[in-house]
C-alpha cells in the first residue's frame, strides 16, 4: 500500500471534530498530508458549563453532516480510507460513547478497521507532526488535564499534573463568575479581557514538587472577585490578567523543571489553553534563558480537532495496532502513559 488514509472522530468535549489525513508510505518517513479538518463546537448560555447530555445530543445532531463535509472537501469516498480512528477516552461519558457508536457503525458498514485513541496522545503527535519537534518537553493544558509529560522508552511518562482541576476548568469556571461569554471559548475571553489588565492581585500559588493545584486560586479569587471589584480599585480585566499569570508562572516552573531534569531544550505546548499567546510568552521566556526553544500550534491543532485522532491512530495502525470491535468501548480515565508508543525509537 503506498497510501493510507485515516477518517479520525474526536468529541470528548464540547468540540466535535473529523479529520482526514493521508500518509505516503512510498517516502522514509511518510508524507503527511492534511485532507480535512474540520469542527462544531458547543456553546452553552453565558455563565453557564456544558452538560454532559447536552452535548452528546449536539454530537449525535451534527457528526453525520461533518463526515460527509469532510469527505467532499477531500474529495474522496469512503471507500478511499484505510482505518476509522475515535478518541476512547480520556473525556466526558456521553459526547466519548455518542462519537465512538458512529465509529463503529461506519466500520461495520463500510468494512474498515478500527483504532482507539488516547485524546493526549493525539495532541503530542498531532502537535510533533505540525512543528517539527524532535524530543521535547510536553506540556498539555486543556479544560480536562494539565499534565507535564515527556518520552521515555515507549511511553509518555507524566513528570507532573494537576492534583485537582485542570488549568483550563479553572479559566473556564471564573470566566462563569464574570458571566463572560462561551463563544468562541470562555478561555479566549479571559485573554483578550488580561491584555487590558494592568493591576496583579496577589493569589494564592501552589506547586507542591512536580505537581500544581489550581482549586485553591480558583476558590479564592470567586470567594473575593466581588468585593474587589466592588472596591473600584480593581477592574474584571485585573482579576483576568492576575489570574493568568500566577497560573501561568506556576506551569512554567515545572515545565522548566522537566527541562532540567531531562536534558531537553524543547518544549510542545499543547491543548486548547496552549493557543494562549501568553502562557507561550511565558515560556518562551524561561525557554530562551536555557538556549531553549518553544513549539505551539495555532488554534487549528491546539484546540481538540479531528485531524490529531486520525494522525495519532494512522502511526499505531501503522505498526499493525487495531482495537477490535468488543473492545471499543470508552473510558472516562484513560492516562497518557498508559498507552505504549510503538511507532517511536
Amino acid at each position: 500500500m503506498t497510501a493510507m488514509i485515516a477518517l479520525g472522530l474526536e468529541g470528548s468535549a464540547n468540540k466535535l471534530g473529523v479529520g482526514l489525513i493521508r500518509h505516503d508510505m512510498s517516502t522514509t518517513p511518510p508524507t503527511v498530508t492534511i485532507l480535512s479538518n474540520l469542527r462544531h463546537t458547543y456553546h452553552p448560555p453565558p455563565g453557564e458549563g456544558f452538560l454532559p447530555k447536552d452535548t452528546a445530543l449536539h454530537h449525535r445532531s451534527h457528526i453525520l453532516e461533518l463526515i460527509k463535509n469532510a469527505l467532499a472537501e477531500a474529495n474522496i469516498t469512503h471507500k478511499d480510507i484505510s482505518v476509522i480512528c475515535f478518541t476512547k477516552g480520556p473525556g466526558m461519558g456521553g459526547p466519548l460513547t455518542s462519537v465512538a457508536t458512529v465509529a463503529r457503525t461506519l466500520a461495520l458498514m463500510w468494512n474498515k478497521e478500527l483504532v482507539g485513541v488516547n485524546h493526549c496522545v493525539g495532541h503530542i503527535e498531532m502537535g510533533r507532526q505540525i512543528t517539527g519537534a524532535e524530543n521535547p518537553v510536553v506540556l498539555y493544558v486543556s479544560g480536562g488535564n494539565t499534565q507535564v509529560i515527556a518520552y521515555a522508552e515507549k511511553r509518555y511518562r507524566i513528570f507532573g499534573e494537576a492534583l485537582d482541576i485542570a488549568v483550563g476548568n479553572c479559566l473556564d469556571r471564573f470566566a462563569r463568575v464574570l458571566n463572560l461569554p462561551n463563544d468562541p471559548a470562555p478561555g479566549y475571553n479571559i485573554e483578550q479581557l488580561a491584555k487590558k489588565g494592568t493591576k496583579l492581585v496577589d493569589l494564592p500559588y501552589t506547586v507542591k514538587g512536580m505537581d500544581v493545584s489550581f482549586s485553591g486560586v480558583l476558590s479564592y479569587i470567586e470567594t473575593n472577585a466581588p468585593a474587589l471589584l466592588a472596591s473600584g480599585e480593581y477592574t474584571e480585566a485585573d482579576l483576568c490578567f492576575s489570574l493568568q499569570e500566577t497560573v501561568f508562572a506556576m506551569l512554567v516552573e515545572t515545565t522548566e523543571r522537566a527541562m532540567a531534569h531531562i536534558g531537553s531544550r524543547e518544549v510542545l505546548i499543547v491543548g486548547g489553553v496552549g493557543c494562549n499567546k501568553r502562557l507561550q510568552e511565558m515560556m518562551d521566556q524561561m525557554a530562551s534563558q536555557r538556549d531553549g526553544k518553544v513549539f505551539a500550534t495555532d488554534e487549528r491543532f491546539c484546540i481538540d480537532n479531528g485531524i490529531m485522532i486520525a494522525q495519532a491512530g494512522i502511526l499505531a495502525y501503522q505498526t499493525g495496532y487495531t482495537t477490535p470491535l468488543e473492545k471499543t468501548w470508552c473510558t472516562q480515565r484513560f492516562r497518557t502513559d498508559e498507552v505504549f508508543v510503538a511507532w517511536r525509537e
